[in-house]
């Protein structure tokens, strides 16, 4: 059992209130996991020739910080770019001019215990262990701008509770995917992805689900096209919840055997897992409040 939250705003007034609006969405799922928790947030495009990259430094202890601006240092005199890093805690967000793969390549081989959350023009991501409401503290959630966001919350029960294996997931650029569910042939998704260079980082079902649609965007579909293959070849019980620079998308299993809710009205689009987590949200009252059937696929525009 987990939790989902996602939120999209349509006013842009809003989006200097994303992150306050969304922690109490995502405390409020706090019951439907409680062991760690995570949020992809998406912002203002930067140039095309700029990426941002989220990264985690594992150094959790009382005390302990990651060296951040000796990392920058390093890899402006190393590499061919000019970065900047903005650290949180454990965590920060690289911007670069230049070669995203060859950085990639370089934080690789330098700093291999380093983990890529990861990476695009627009996209920030932010995963730990602890409860929802630490999580959302330590990494100032509240503070968040942006123009919608993709949370979540997660009991763990086919793997460990790390923050590698927290949600969001992500692949490539700028997509990510949140799950509450279970899928019964993760490791036959795979075997078809390997063979075509998709390297895996976990052992969770939910990235072979993440990994499989982004594949198919990267092949060219839309993502209504990647989701109707992912009823396809995805066998299980799921509700999937998925960020991309401009668009939420949400599907369920055709049982929709996991909970889903949708509140929409001329300021936003708001989901959860259950409604406690949007009844804070302002001018509820007059939201279409709906369940979304099920193997069908909702995708709104940023």
């Amino acid at each position: 059992m987990c939790g989902i939250v996602g939120l999209l705003v349509k006013t842009p007034a809003l989006r200097e209130r994303l992150g306050e609006l969304m922690v109490p969405m995502l405390i409020g799922m706090t019951e439907r996991g409680p062991d760690s928790a995570g949020l992809a947030v998406f912002g203002k495009e930067l140039d095309a020739s700029q990426r941002k990259l989220s990264l985690y430094s594992g150094f959790t202890e009382e005390g302990a910080q990651f060296p951040w601006q000796a990392l920058l240092d390093k890899l402006n005199s190393a590499m061919d770019v000019t970065a900047r890093i903005e650290a949180k805690s454990n965590h920060a967000v690289l911007t670069l001019q230049g070669s995203a793969e060859n950085v990639k390549a370089w934080l690789n081989e330098t700093y291999p215990k380093l983990y890529l959350l990861s990476t695009g023009r627009s996209i920030d991501l932010y995963k730990d262990i602890g409860s929802p409401a630490e999580v959302a503290g330590r990494y100032d959630f509240s503070k968040l701008k942006g123009s919608h966001l993709v949370g979540h919350t997660r009991m763990a029960t086919e793997s460990a509770v790390t923050p590698d294996r927290a949600h969001p997931f992500t692949a490539g650029e700028d997509f990510c995917l949140v799950h509450n569910g279970s899928l019964s042939n993760p490791y036959g998704v795979r075997r078809k992805l390997e063979p075509l260079g998709i390297r895996f980082d976990t052992d969770n079902d939910t990235e072979a689900a993440c990994r499989f649609l982004e594949w198919r965007l990267r092949e060219g579909d839309a993502l209504p096209e990647a989701l109707q293959k992912g009823f396809e070849e995805l066998d299980g019980f799921y509700t999937f919840l998925m960020g991309t620079a401009n668009e939420l998308a949400l599907i369920r299993d055709p049982f929709a055997c996991k909970p889903a809710v949708v509140a929409e009205n001329d300021d936003y689009v708001a989901i959860a897992s259950e409604f406690r987590s949007l009844a804070h949200l302002p001018d509820i009252r007059n939201a279409k409040v709906f369940e979304p059937a099920p193997e069908e696929m909702y995708v709104w525009k940023a």
